[in-house]
């Protein structure tokens, strides 16, 4: 499985076997249809292009309508790209569903947080401002942010108050809990970015750490482990001078 384009319909809880209460979020996934294949030879590389979600025509640019239309397809309001080796094996029109994924997959939900406008450094960052009383003037206020002779300047990623939200955010390896074709629903454990309706891109996990060989690679230049010495047996100050003078 390649990965999905959806939606996020927003939050519910089930009961495993035990009785334990698994809270989890409702994926609208799919069906995704293939508006583009593309290859190494005219694009440069393989992959897909996907459409999901219907419009009306007056919300879509007139170069996107003829995109669609030239392959004779319905009008999507969004697409999204999927990089694959086997883009051959599928072509323009097929569609793609849901029925992907597999219960007790991990997956990856990429989605755009709630957009939270300019907020201070309390909501922003979660400091903790100063006291609340007593005729302080230092309440929620960002504190002092530089120094006067060196280096006399403000250090660049200073937490400081600004636009807080609206970016694209990433949960990784989340559980799907269910899988429900018929509804085009993916129900996976826990909490994914966004709002109601927010557009949403689902992908397969990586595997752990086992499937990553730069994560198991070794520090450069570091020293090899000396074997563990056999036990009850020590080694004495007379048996170092006898190898010493052996040699």
């Amino acid at each position: 499985m390649l990965g999905l384009l959806g939606r996020k319909l927003g939050m519910t809880q089930l009961f495993d076997a035990d009785g334990a209460m698994v809270p989890v979020t409702v994926l609208e996934v799919g069906p995704c249809t293939v508006v583009q294949c593309k290859g190494a030879g005219a694009e440069g590389y393989d992959g897909l292009q996907l459409g999901f979600g219907s419009t009306k025509p007056k919300r879509i640019s007139k170069p996107q309508r003829g995109h669609f239309t030239k392959r004779g397809l319905g009008l999507f309001r969004y697409l999204g790209e999927f990089r694959t080796e086997h883009g051959g094996e599928f072509g323009v029109g097929d569609v793609l569903c849901v029925a992907g994924f597999e219960k007790g997959e991990k997956v990856n939900v990429r989605g755009v947080s709630k957009g939270r406008g300019f907020q201070g450094v309390v909501k922003r960052w979660g400091k903790h401002g100063g006291p609340a009383s007593h005729g302080s003037d230092f309440h929620r206020r960002p504190g002092s942010i530089g120094m006067r002779t060196w280096p006399a300047r403000i250090f660049k990623n200073t937490r400081l108050p600004g636009h807080m939200g609206c970016t694209a955010v990433t949960v990784r390896n989340l559980e799907v809990v269910e899988v429900r074709p018929d509804e085009n629903v993916l129900l996976v454990k826990g909490a994914i970015p966004g709002p109601r309706n927010g557009f949403v891109v689902v992908t397969p996990a990586a595997g752990g750490l086992e499937s990553r060989p730069n994560l198991k690679r070794a520090k450069a230049g570091a020293k090899e482990a000396k074997p563990p010495s056999e036990p009850g047996v020590k080694e004495t100050k007379g048996d170092k001078q006898a190898e010493q003078t052996k040699e």
